[in-house]
């Protein structure tokens, strides 16, 4: 049976991939871009900002969508490699799960830039921000409207490497500050139904300890959205529970201006700025043959995360 699911879904992506134009007939450029779970809007908007990118240099870019499942991420890089394109892109990748993947996709001389994955020793490297700034950036927002006192209910998710340091430096910040205490903590096991489970997890965890909580950290936008939508039937008025999460964008935006949501700030990521400077750093090392250390001298890109709450969100808007 496993072996009948593996050969089911490489045929889907063989199939994906040959609805595109030959890479090796290909005479200009051609990308793969393989995003983790294109239904987290932080991957689609890497994902599709790259293929954006590629294509105004007139590229032609290829999306693969792994939907949030390992084997599925690992075989479509697979299939991606025996392509053989000029480059590939993968945005929230799993760079210890994928390592096969990547040492494969050195040796066959196929350049490799993640993005907000973490860092291989077979890729080029990483565009990231410094996620140890800005777990410090939400936690010490959200410690200071508190007051550095009262009830905290987390909403984590230690699958990935970027909300993991956030929840690290979080644990860091409270062990400094014992005037707040966590009441209770939901990590987010599942990655193909997360909002299921993390509506299920914070549901649980607001009717235990709602009426006692004045602050609630979430690692990434998403889960917000799905807290938000909890709290807002309990008629409660923005900033009575002081409220963080991590990622930015539009609908973000949209709630921290919104008095009727309880949401009331991120620390803003530029996702589609990290995708298209994944296919310029594409231009400048593989097609212009720069050397990498006139775009990056490490195995990361840092690029500037930014605070948004009500002071300043009207500038995102």
């Amino acid at each position: 049976m496993v072996e009948i699911t593996r050969r089911q879904a490489l045929a889907g992506t063989a199939a994906a991939l040959a609805a595109a134009p030959s890479i090796v007939q290909a005479q200009t450029p051609e990308i793969g871009i393989v995003a983790f779970q294109m239904s987290s809007e932080t991957h689609a908007r890497v994902a599709n900002a790259a293929q954006a990118a590629a294509r105004a240099k007139g590229w032609t870019a290829t999306i693969l969508n792994s939907e949030g499942a390992l084997p599925k991420h690992a075989e479509q890089l697979d299939a991606l490699i025996q392509r053989k394109p000029r480059a590939i892109v993968v945005a929230m990748g799993k760079p210890v799960e994928a390592d096969a993947q990547f040492e494969a996709a050195k040796k066959a001389g196929i350049p490799v830039v993640t993005v907000m994955a973490g860092t291989s020793p077979h890729t080029l490297f990483d565009i990231q921000v410094n996620e140890f700034k800005v777990g410090a950036d939400a936690a010490l927002w959200l410690l200071g409207e508190m007051n550095y006192q009262g009830n905290l209910l987390l909403q984590r998710f230690d699958g990935n490497v970027g909300t993991r340091i956030r929840g690290r430096v979080l644990d860091a910040v409270l062990a400094e500050n014992q005037g707040v205490k966590v009441l209770g903590s939901h990590s987010m096991a599942r990655t193909q139904s997360w909002r299921d489970d993390v509506r299920q997890g914070m549901q649980a965890l607001l009717l235990q300890h709602g009426a006692n909580t004045q602050g609630i950290w979430a690692s990434f936008d998403g889960q917000a959205y799905v807290i938000d939508d909890l709290l807002r039937p309990r008629g409660l008025k923005k900033g009575q529970i002081k409220f963080v999460s991590i990622d930015g964008g539009a609908e973000t935006y949209r709630r921290i201006a919104d008095p009727e949501s309880l949401l009331m700030a991120t620390v803003t990521i530029p996702f589609e700025e990290m995708g298209k400077r994944a296919i310029d750093a594409i231009d400048t090392i593989v097609v212009k043959g720069q050397p990498k250390a006139s775009v990056t001298s490490g195995p990361y890109l840092f690029l500037d995360a930014i605070l948004v709450d009500q002071n300043n969100v009207k500038q995102f808007l």
